[in-house]
């Protein structure tokens, strides 16, 4: 599969990529949202990681972005987050409309499960 990581932390997209580039996975890294929705209207991602915490644009704003785009609004995302508080997590599955939601630092475990909801 091919998933794209959106997050600001170099440290957090290096692990992540990773992890998914070890289970056979092809990657791509944004460090912002600028321009994603672009990206992923002409892309095939079959899901999007998404941070939540960014200094330009939260993810959660991006999220409503993107759900509301007729082209993007199906597009599978999972919340990959240092907010761990289930009030948190519930609000990123609930009221955002996240696919799945992935606590950092995850391990392989974890994500082979968010992977297989896909």
């Amino acid at each position: 599969m091919r998933f794209l990581i959106i997050d600001d932390s170099a440290v957090d997209r290096r692990f992540l990529k990773s992890l998914l580039e070890a289970l056979g996975h092809q990657v791509d890294a944004c460090e912002s949202t600028s321009g994603v929705i672009e990206k992923l209207a002409t892309g095939k991602y079959a899901s999007v990681f998404l941070d939540i915490v960014m200094p330009e644009q939260d993810g959660y704003k991006f999220l409503r972005r993107l759900r509301s785009n007729q082209s993007t609004a199906s597009q599978h995302v999972i919340f990959y987050s240092s907010k761990k508080t289930l009030v948190e997590i519930n609000y990123g599955l609930n009221r955002t409309g996240a696919n799945d939601y992935l606590t950092k630092p995850t391990n392989r475990e974890r994500l082979e499960q968010a992977l297989q909801k896909i």
